[in-house]
């Protein structure tokens, strides 16, 4: 399977701040967010209001919605709210349907469990399934690294083989030309540089490295297996006798497993003062994902990086 190269766009996205500015730029986007009985969510719709970056249209038990809005003074007139009191399952059904009817562009996950919400998106007659595998797309801006940086998959893929580790590139690849990452630099993480026949990690790495120096990855630069030191720090990789253009200046760091994934992206945000903006890709249109403990902000940056995604 080949990583197609995407439509590029020339200026390169520094921080995460710029996504705002790009969105900004951008025709405004309709959003439909499935159960939108959220204080969180609704607080950062109301500020994707005011950057004037979408439209939302709220599906959601009203009577609840508006209870939230009252509370914490967001006003809702001339917003377009579809009652539903018949469960969060159904509204992430009623959320899908308008999004397939080219209703909306966007659908961002509001009080609604993440597998209701995913049923919903795969349903095979009446979901926005594509070709694709679903993976999640998180990006970074810590005070740490001197640029912005995806990893993936954090969310979706509990352990993925080489075949949808593939697909996760491609889905990240296509989430950073979007963004204006040109030729994203993929460091295949794992525990160690070596490959180790024990470590599917890095039998995976080698793998993937031996399918780009093939031609076989595309729009992207791939290197690995790298702990996360050679990945994201230059000064590592030459103690370690480690060259080439990725260690140490990685755009996307590609999780083994869903555990490692998710462990690093809370390290990041709860310990490493890191902001983040994620979607995920793989449907036919970007959905925005984010976690319960995720801030209002990462919450607009998320909706920002979804209005960018073709």
């Amino acid at each position: 399977m080949q990583v197609k190269q995407c439509k590029i766009i020339v200026a390169m996205i520094r921080d995460l701040t710029e996504l705002l500015w790009k969105a900004k730029s951008r025709p405004v986007r309709k959003m439909v967010v499935a159960a939108a009985e959220d204080e969180h969510v609704l607080q950062a719709i109301q500020d994707a209001i005011k950057e004037e970056i979408i439209v939302p249209v709220l599906v959601g038990d009203k009577e609840k919605i508006d209870q939230i809005a009252q509370s914490v003074g967001i006003p809702l007139d001339g917003i377009e709210l579809i009652d539903n009191r018949e469960g969060t399952a159904v509204s992430a059904r009623i959320a899908v349907s308008k999004v397939k009817s080219g209703e909306a562009d966007i659908i961002m996950k509001g009080f609604v469990s993440t597998g209701d919400l995913l049923k919903a998106v795969l349903d095979k007659e009446l979901g926005l399934r594509t070709d694709q595998l679903l993976s999640h797309v998180a990006f970074f801006e810590s005070p740490y690294y001197h640029k912005i940086f995806c990893v993936t998959d954090v969310a979706m893929n509990i352990a993925p083989d080489l075949d949808a580790k593939v697909q996760i590139i491609h889905n990240a690849v296509k989430a950073c030309h979007n963004i204006g990452i040109g030729n994203p630099k993929v460091a295949v993480a794992a525990a160690v540089e070596i490959v180790n026949p024990k470590m599917e990690a890095t039998v995976h790495a080698a793998q993937l490295k031996e399918m780009y120096d093939k031609g076989l990855l595309k729009g992207c630069v791939v290197d690995g297996p790298f702990a996360i030191d050679i990945a994201v720090n230059a000064g590592a990789a030459r103690h370690k006798g480690i060259s080439g253009e990725v260690a140490g200046d990685c755009d996307i760091i590609l999780a083994p497993d869903i555990e490692a994934g998710n462990m690093f992206y809370k390290a990041l945000n709860f310990l490493g003062g890191a902001s983040s903006a994620a979607v995920v890709m793989g449907a036919a249109v970007p959905v925005v994902l984010t976690s319960r403990s995720d801030d209002e902000r990462s919450k607009l940056l998320s909706i920002a990086l979804a209005t960018l995604i073709n």
